[in-house]
């Protein structure tokens, strides 16, 4: 297991005590879209993985967590891409299983819901890679706590911009630039985490 796995590990048992909260959104977002399947996938993704994303921050402001990962025998630059490693693993595992869930509730509806995954899904991680490219440099920086009303705001006006393309744009009228979409997000992600690297810095020299 490589290193920035073990950082990612080690976020999933952080948070494993604080799981109750991540299952009543969970809950409350599948019971609220489930007449809608396809919009249910978009807000799991851009409103469930980010509050994943952000919860080991949240629990380490409460537990000084930092203090332990100054301690470990590892790079500062392997925890920090640890803290990315979890944001890309929420994001796919909850984007794997909205999509599985919303087919299923499709499939009993009667609802069309196959032909638009791909690019759904892909507008779903451009949203969610301008979120976390944002967010984590902010969150590694300066800690949850001081801003905390920026991580609950940002991911609902994502979803709200992401509704209206959705309805000002034909979704089928951008097919022809999915791969397009992938390479920014993925480009946007790498540029976020060099730009974390010196928030890290100016963190530790605070």
């Amino acid at each position: 297991m490589t290193a920035v796995a073990r950082m990612t590990l080690l976020h999933l048992r952080t948070i494993a005590p604080y799981r109750i909260p991540g299952l009543l959104v969970f809950g409350a977002i599948v019971l609220i879209d489930s007449r809608n399947p396809v919009v249910l996938v978009p807000t799991l993704a851009l409103v469930l993985a980010p509050i994943l994303t952000a919860q080991p921050f949240v629990v380490g402001d409460k537990a000084d967590l930092q203090t332990l990962y100054a301690v470990l025998p590892l790079p500062r630059r392997t925890v920090l891409l640890g803290h990315y490693a979890w944001a890309l693993m929420s994001f796919f595992v909850v984007a794997i299983a909205g999509t599985a869930l919303a087919a299923l509730l499709a499939q009993a509806q009667g609802i069309p819901f196959g032909r638009s995954v791909a690019t759904l899904l892909t507008l779903c991680w451009a949203l969610f890679a301008v979120n976390i490219s944002i967010q984590l440099p902010l969150l590694i920086r300066f800690g949850y706590t001081r801003i905390n009303l920026l991580v609950t705001t940002m991911p609902v006006a994502l979803l709200l911009a992401g509704v209206v393309r959705l309805h000002l744009v034909d979704i089928e009228s951008i097919r022809d630039w999915l791969a397009l979409f992938w390479v920014a997000g993925a480009a946007a992600i790498a540029a976020s985490a060099t730009l974390a690297s010196h928030a890290s810095r100016q963190r530790q020299g605070a």
